[in-house]
């Protein structure tokens, strides 16, 4: 048996017996995806850019609602949600709190790699948590190390606490126990317990608890539980993490950052450097916005005055993934997400209708799309039992930790996708393997 065969082996056989993701499935590699060490470096000045935008965009909400930048700023951000959840976000006791893991999507491209969006509530938690475990004890230099990820989610909930996870969310509950064994192994004086976010009650001690939540927001009218979890976040009794801000969930925030009413904001709080670094890597984006235009105006980059100009745009001109920002069953996954130049053009000029339409209740975002580069990468062939090259693109999702103002990256996750694949997610003929840094030559 070649040594590659006997690594795809010895990772099949560490699988948990409940498996990671229910019902999932994916190619095995035998060996991590390789990053080199500029590439690595980038990611890991990348957490740092990041959590100062997340800061910036939770700043720049509280100040439009102070009237003290533009009220539009608000106005989008809010739009569609329940005015409750939206007050709720706004109180005092939350203000300074943004959330704890930043997860992007990267997409490497021909001349580096660029961020389709940002998940604050991300998947695959556990997953690479496992995959980095597996991988390093075959010897390889994983992102985050060994433990990495246990680690990182350990210092959201240092004192222990629990993890909620819906219904909605329960794909992933295989993976938050595998997590939550993993750091109680490591960690017993604080232990981390899995629950059902639908029956959680708080347990009304003086003792200030933390909860992980694992859940959309979109959710909370699925879940009996809500009132007296917010309740008790609200009384300071519990802290919750991802922070219940709907607005800082929102893909619009790209669409924001390109603003150019709004560009001496970014530079401000960003710095001029990181604010150029990030303009590098963030995709010019667009509010599907219905409202009329002056008539001498014109929306940027498109060179049209009314959207639904863009419905007749040819197929060459829609390399653009038209997506709902936020707070919707279809606003996570690749749920929810029309590539232009994948469908005829009368589908095409209907989903831009629908945005326009459907704008007050769930706006959409338009986004520049930039082709991931064709690469090479092993994976086991099950039927022949053989090493086979597929020709791929490849997603990267780098997990970063965020506590007392320090960004940690503890692990990322390859998912490398058959190169016929405009859309890169978790599919049964993708390969799911950990970063780890190339060796030098």
């Amino acid at each position: 048996m070649s040594k590659e065969l006997e690594s795809v082996g010895l990772i099949r056989s560490a699988v948990p017996e409940e498996g990671l993701f229910a019902d999932k499935e994916w190619l095995i590699s035998p060996e991590p995806f390789p990053l080199t060490e500029q590439c690595t470096e980038e990611l890991e000045k990348l957490g740092y850019r990041l959590q100062l935008f997340v800061r910036a965009c939770n700043r720049l909400y509280q100040l439009s609602v102070q009237g003290k930048q533009p009220k539009w700023v608000a106005d989008y951000l809010d739009q569609g949600k329940p005015q409750e959840l939206v007050e709720y976000s706004r109180e005092k006791i939350f203000s300074n709190e943004i959330p704890q893991i930043i997860r992007p999507d990267v997409i490497l491209t021909e001349n580096g790699f660029t961020i389709a969006e940002l998940d604050s509530v991300p998947g695959g938690i556990g997953l690479t948590g496992w995959l980095n475990q597996t991988y390093a004890a075959l010897g390889h230099d994983v992102i985050g190390g060994a433990n990495g990820m246990q680690e990182g989610f350990h210092s959201l909930l240092p004192k222990g606490g629990d993890v909620l996870i819906s219904q909605e969310a329960s794909t992933y509950l295989p993976e938050m126990k595998w997590l939550a064994r993993q750091i109680n192994q490591l960690h017993p004086e604080a232990p981390i317990t899995v629950k059902s976010a639908e029956d959680y009650s708080p347990n009304g001690s003086s003792e200030k608890r933390d909860v992980y939540r694992f859940f959309e927001l979109f959710d909370i009218p699925n879940l009996p539980s809500a009132p007296a979890l917010m309740k008790a976040a609200l009384k300071g009794q519990i802290r919750i993490t991802p922070p219940i801000k709907p607005c800082l969930e929102e893909k619009m925030w790209f669409a924001l950052f390109w603003m150019r009413p709004l560009r001496d904001f970014w530079r401000r709080e960003l710095s001029e450097r990181h604010f150029l670094k990030l303009q590098k890597v963030i995709p010019y984006t667009w509010i599907v916005d219905p409202s009329p235009l002056p008539h001498n105006a014109a929306i940027p980059r498109l060179d049209i005055h009314d959207w639904r100009e863009l419905g007749s745009f040819s197929q060459k001109q829609r390399e653009l993934i038209l997506k709902i920002s936020g707070y919707s069953e279809l606003a996570w996954g690749s749920r929810g997400v029309v590539f232009g130049q994948d469908m005829p053009q009368h589908e095409w000029k209907a989903a831009v209708g629908r945005a326009l339409d459907l704008f007050e209740k769930s706006p959409r975002i338009l986004q520049q799309f930039h082709k991931a580069r064709v690469l090479e990468h092993p994976y086991h062939h099950a039927e022949s039992n053989t090493i086979r090259k597929m020709q791929a693109r490849v997603r990267l999702c780098p997990y970063y930790f965020i506590t007392d103002s320090q960004t940690t990256l503890s692990g990322a996750l390859a998912t490398i996708c058959p190169a016929d694949k405009k859309l890169l997610h978790g599919m049964k003929d993708a390969i799911l393997a950990p970063a780890a840094v190339k060796p030098s030559a």
